[in-house]
This record gives C-alpha cells, sequence and structure tokens, in this order.
C-alpha cells in the first residue's frame, strides 16, 4: 500500500523541516523523512554547535583582557569534556523541539532513508509513499580528499565529537569552516596550523577581509602555511605529519582536520529512478523557483550547490511552499546580496560585492570607502587590534553594493545594513542617518 501526501520533503535539515511546516500551516498533508537527527547539519554539527564553541573562544579572549579593565583573574584552565556534555545537551533539546514543532504542525515524520522509485513516490524500508510534490533536502557532508593517510585525519564532523582538546592541530583548508575552527581551536589552547592551497586564506572574500583575518591569525599565534597542497598524512612516533607536493612537512600533530568543502547528499536516493539532472559533482542543478529539470521534484539547501548557508535554505523552503501552497504565484528567493558572517576572532561580516568583482563590472563608476579605527573596547589596553570597514558604492547615486566589516560585533550590526542594502540604499540615505555613538556600527555612517 502507498500512502498519499500533498507534499513529501527528504531531509529534515533547517531548509525541509522549514518548507515541511510553512507548507502544513497553508493545509497541506506533509510528511518528512529523515534518516539522523532532526535539524540537520546546521542544529547538529554545524552552526548552533559552532557558534556555542565561539562564545567559548569570545570568553578566554575577554578573560585574557580582563586585567586591563582591573580585574584580578585567575583561570585555572577550560574544561573540554564539560563544555562538550553542555553543548550536546543543548543539541538534543533543540533535536526534540524540532520533532516537536513538527508534530504540532501535523507533519508525519518518517525515520529511514528516502530512495525514489519514481519521480513521485519513494520508499523508506517497505513502506512506499507517493506526493505530487516532492522536496529534496537532504544537504551535504565534508569532503575527505583522496590521498594517502587522509583517514588519520577527522572532518568538522569529528571535531564535534572530539572528547578532549587536541594540543597540537593542522587544518587543511582555507574557507570558512577552516578558519572558524582553527580560530576556535587557538583560542582555548591549541597549537594551530592551516594549510592553504593558495596565498590567502577566504580568497572569495574581499581582499581587506582576507588580510585582516590573516593578521588576525598571525596575532593570534597561529601557522599559515601558503601553497600548501597536502599529498599524503604519515602516523610517525609522536603524531601525525603532513607532506605537501613542494616537499615541506607540517607538524607532528595531534588532529588533522580536514576542511576542503562539501559534498552532497545525493548518491543513495535513487535518482537514477526518475530523470533528475545531477551535475558532475552530484549537486542537483534548479531554477528561480528550486525547481529541477522534472515537474513536482524540487530541491533546497546545500544539496543544490548555491550558497551553503542555514538562512538561505529556510528562506528558499518557506518561500516554495509559499508558492505551491500559499497562491503566491511568483514567490522566490532572490540569491543576490545574502549577508554572511565568518565567525573568527573578531568576526568578518559581509554583503554585496567584493571591490574586485565590483570594479570588473562596473570599473570607474566603483567608489570604495575605507575606515580602519581601534574599538572603544580596546581604549585602555595595550593590545590595539584595528576594526576595518569598506563600503562600496556605484554610480552617480552611489548605490551602496558591498559591504565589509572586520571587528567586534561585525555579526551583530551586518543585519541591519543588509535591509538598507537590499532597499536600494545609497551613501547618501548612510549619511543622512544619525549616528550611535560611540560604537563601531556609527562608522558606516560617517564615511567621507
Amino acid at each position: 500500500m502507498t500512502e498519499q501526501y500533498d507534499l513529501i520533503t527528504i531531509g529534515g535539515g533547517s531548509g525541509g523541516v522549514a518548507a515541511s511546516r510553512r507548507a502544513a500551516e497553508y493545509g497541506a498533508r506533509v510528511a518528512i523523512i529523515e534518516k539522523g537527527r532532526m535539524g540537520g547539519t546546521c542544529v547538529n554539527v554545524g552552526c548552533v554547535p559552532k557558534k556555542i564553541m565561539w562564545y567559548a573562544e569570545s570568553l578566554a579572549h575577554e578573560i585574557h583582557e580582563a586585567p586591563e579593565y582591573g580585574f584580578d583573574v585567575s583561570v585555572g584552565g577550560q574544561d573540554w569534556g564539560e563544555l562538550k556534555r553542555r553543548r550536546d545537551a543543548y543539541i538534543k533539546r533543540l533535536n526534540d523541539i524540532y520533532e516537536n514543532n513538527l508534530t504540532a504542525n501535523k507533519v508525519r515524520i518518517i525515520q529511514g532513508e528516502a530512495r525514489f522509485e519514481n519521480s513521485n513516490t519513494v520508499r523508506v524500508g517497505e513502506l512506499s509513499f507517493t506526493a505530487p510534490h516532492i522536496i529534496i533536502a537532504t544537504g551535504g557532508e565534508p569532503r575527505v580528499p583522496d590521498l594517502d593517510g587522509a583517514g588519520l585525519g577527522i572532518t568538522s564532523d569529528g571535531f564535534f565529537e572530539l572528547a578532549e582538546r587536541p594540543a597540537r592541530v593542522a587544518i587543511v583548508g582555507a574557507g570558512y569552516v577552516g578558519v572558524e575552527l582553527a580560530a576556535v581551536l587557538a583560542a582555548l589552547g591549541s597549537k594551530v596550523s592551516i594549510c592553504a592551497r593558495y596565498d590567502s586564506l577566504l580568497r572569495s572574500f574581499d581582499e581587506m577581509l582576507q588580510r585582516a583575518v590573516v593578521g588576525a591569525f598571525e596575532s593570534d599565534g597561529v601557522e599559515l602555511n601558503c601553497h600548501a597542497t597536502v599529498e599524503r598524512v604519515e602516523r610517525v612516533k609522536d603524531g601525525l605529519t603532513l607532506h605537501t607536493e613542494d616537499q615541506r612537512s607540517v607538524g607532528p600533530v595531534d588532529c588533522v582536520i580536514w576542511a576542503v568543502g562539501r559534498r552532497p547528499l545525493t548518491e543513495s536516493l535513487g535518482l537514477e529512478n526518475t530523470d533528475v539532472s545531477m551535475n558532475e559533482d552530484g549537486f542537483i542543478p534548479v531554477d528561480d523557483y528550486q525547481a529541477t529539470n522534472v515537474d513536482g521534484v524540487y530541491a533546497i539547501g546545500d544539496v543544490t550547490g548555491r550558497l551553503a548557508l542555514t538562512p538561505v535554505a529556510i528562506a528558499a523552503g518557506r518561500r516554495l511552499s509559499d508558492r505551491i501552497f500559499g497562491g503566491m504565484s511568483d514567490r522566490h528567493l532572490d540569491y543576490t546580496n545574502v549577508p554572511t558572517v565568518i565567525f573568527t576572532h573578531p568576526p568578518v561580516g559581509t554583503i554585496g560585492l567584493t571591490e574586485t568583482k565590483a570594479r570588473e563590472l562596473y570599473g570607474d563608476q566603483v567608489r570604495a570607502y575605507i575606515s580602519k579605527f581601534v574599538p572603544l573596547s580596546y581604549a585602555v589596553s595595550d593590545h590595539k587590534p584595528e576594526s576595518q570597514i569598506k563600503l562600496l558604492t556605484k554610480g552617480e547615486e552611489e548605490t551602496v553594493i558591498g559591504i565589509h566589516l572586520f571587528g567586534p560585533a561585525s555579526d551583530e550590526m551586518l543585519q541591519g545594513f543588509a535591509v538598507a542594502v537590499r532597499m536600494g540604499a545609497t551613501k547618501k540615505d548612510f549619511d543622512d542617518t544619525v549616528a550611535i555613538h560611540p560604537t563601531s556600527a556609527e562608522e558606516l555612517v560617517l564615511m567621507r
């Protein structure tokens, strides 16, 4: 017997849950299929536990700075195991909350692995389910490179399983996952080395931000190995050693973390039983409305290969359900001007075009405003790290087309300014806004 639904969602991550709940709110009969813990990458091995570790990182820095504010501070150490216990307990509560919210919306939760029988039918074990609309929201997982000794390392998933903090760590990869884990481990006392394939970190971000993050890591004692393509990992007497293609060695270390990208979870879906297209990397291409090449089959989130960010998956899922079940015929996600934050120390915030890309597109129409300053929080400190802000505008109207932030509170201040960018604000709009003093955010409305 095959059960009939209006919508079947494959994947109980943030995007899949958001789409399912929104559809159910419109009265659709919805089933969601998940083989693991509810909440997906973000809740279990991504944004949420990462941010908790970032708070620990931030506390470590604040404790270090406390004597400059006159505090007599003594720290006996940091209990990684206790932090992990509390973090894991919180994640378990979130898993339960996700399930309870789905149940409250009358979404049926099906535990198991889904496999397509055809374009509108999926099987889970011995049960079959059919619907005119099926959303693929299976997400992705960290890649492990195909090289000798790769199995000696762990991924970001393994990082959250560590029962103890490794004293010496090599992180392979220079994207946001690699730099965030490096910042946490360095702040909590590990000796960290990063192996970057090219000449910098965060190469898709504005060059000002790249330089700022590199400078912060150098100040915090993180070793950066540029043009270091790892060829193999070797177990040695006192740990692990990484060997690069240009005959350099990094280590010995106690732990190797692979942060070399993610791959989509599409292999076990049985898409060969449908006509749904995948690209050579296994991602599922979609149009502006999250539709695949097969009518009634959609994909959202990391599995599409577009902006692997939790809020993007959530927004795409909700808009998709608004369109299908809410009567909003043109409702879809605009992927331009999506703000994002890198949780290093201090954090990075960015929206819009990098300066390099802006000048490629608009040439002399682009004007860059840059501010560098020591935040007031360091006024009484011997340590004087700089915050950096860049505002990019275009044309005579000076429409704001890019904001790039590095410094304390960059993560929080960007959200409001992102609204302004989305609305097409100009430099004059910024200039005409009264500053909030004293803040770092006021620099964005005072730039000359």
